[in-house]
């Protein structure tokens, strides 16, 4: 059995998981609706651990990241917990948050209600976010005499700015979806009762494009965070040129020649993925 399959262990760890094979897509929920879907201490690193399942998947291509019933996606953390946790293990949390970053596969965060805390820096870790108009972001350790601990900062930054980030942070300020959405925090913002609908047509998008291309533009693009300019421009030719020889990029040449819909080797079972190594 496979962790994904172990309904049980991921129960107490207010987790569970779906594969839907047919329409080659994962989805991992926060599964703690009646306390707005905070996340366990231990629960972080069992997510580390199902991202990289999914990761290795070969039924799915894309994933979705949500919080279980209606009013939250995640409203934090167990605080308590951390004053039982060695400053050894906290320092840690980061690296389990960055999995849906690290996964090859495009990880969509669908956004409702409450994205506070460490829910926040799992959606920001995400490389999508779909946010109801009603979501509320926030980071607000400030308020309990701490920082964000787990890339929430540092993502903001490099994402909306410095002095936005700042201004989040520092303050503890609940920033309202529209507002995200003009800081480049989120993706994009539909009304709430088209949250599902919206998530679910950027998983069929990506369900029907070349997974190589797909994952290969994501590692390049991550790159971006640290090296610099001219070292991930190399990167970017170097996977450009691999690509060329595979079947995909082949077939999506003669498709647009030949004005037609491409059928993607990869998508059918006949191609080999073919990734920069």
């Amino acid at each position: 059995m496979t962790l994904c399959q172990d309904r049980e262990y991921l129960r107490r760890h207010a987790l569970s998981v779906e594969v839907v094979p047919e329409r080659h897509y994962g989805a991992v929920v926060l599964d703690d609706p009646e306390h707005h879907n905070t996340v366990p201490f231990p629960a972080r690193d069992v997510l580390r651990r199902i991202f990289e399942e999914l990761g290795q998947d070969e039924r799915v291509r894309a994933i979705v990241l949500r919080g279980a019933g209606d009013r939250a996606f995640s409203a934090g953390g167990h605080i308590a917990q951390f004053l039982e946790t060695t400053p050894e293990a906290l320092s840690e949390l980061a690296w389990n948050v960055g999995a849906p970053e690290r996964c090859p596969k495009p990880v969509i965060a669908e956004l409702k209600g409450f994205a506070f805390g460490v829910g926040l820096e799992l959606a920001l870790a995400c490389d999508f976010r779909v946010a109801g108009e009603s979501t509320l972001l926030a980071l607000p350790e400030i308020k309990l005499g701490m920082i964000p601990g787990s890339g929430g900062s540092q993502r903001v930054a490099r994402i909306a700015g410095l002095g936005r980030a700042k201004d989040m942070v520092m303050r503890g300020r609940r920033v309202p979806a529209r507002e995200a959405l003009s800081w480049g925090l989120l993706t994009t913002v539909v009304p709430d009762g088209e949250l599902r609908h919206s998530v679910d047509a950027l998983i069929d998008e990506f369900c029907a494009l070349p997974p190589a291309a797909l994952q290969t533009a994501k590692r390049v693009l991550n790159a971006a965070y640290d090296a610099p300019l001219h070292a991930t421009i190399a990167l970017e030719g170097e996977a450009y040129g691999r690509l060329r020889s595979t079947p995909d990029f082949i077939e999506g040449v003669h498709a647009f020649t030949e004005k037609r819909p491409p059928r993607f080797p990869s998508l059918s079972g006949d191609g080999q993925a073919v990734l920069p190594s």
